[in-house]
């Protein structure tokens, strides 16, 4: 399977406490799809450039995992819909 990062800008809305509820939210998501995650990594929370959905700063994650391609679509749509997300870039990691 090819590796991907996976870039999320979460809702500031999303306390420090929930982050690591969205966390394990998005992981479970990725196993649905036949993938796994292999790193997760918190950037904190950062201001952003222009408002994003009325949101002047975001909750950075990063997070390195392995899926099908013909699962990135499913997840991008999910991702797409979640509330909580608002932002986020799928790019596929050359071996």
């Amino acid at each position: 399977m090819p590796n991907y990062e996976l870039v999320l800008i979460i809702s500031p809305e999303v306390a420090d406490e929930d982050m690591p509820n969205v966390i394990t939210k998005l992981s479970e998501l990725i196993k649905k799809n036949d993938g796994s995650v292999d790193e997760v990594n918190q950037w904190g929370r950062k201001k952003l450039t222009y408002p994003i959905k009325r949101c002047a700063e975001g909750n950075y994650v990063l997070a390195k995992l392995k899926l099908k391609p013909a699962s990135t679509k499913e997840l991008d749509a999910n991702l797409r819909l979640s509330g909580e997300v608002l932002r986020h870039l799928l790019v596929k990691l050359m071996d």
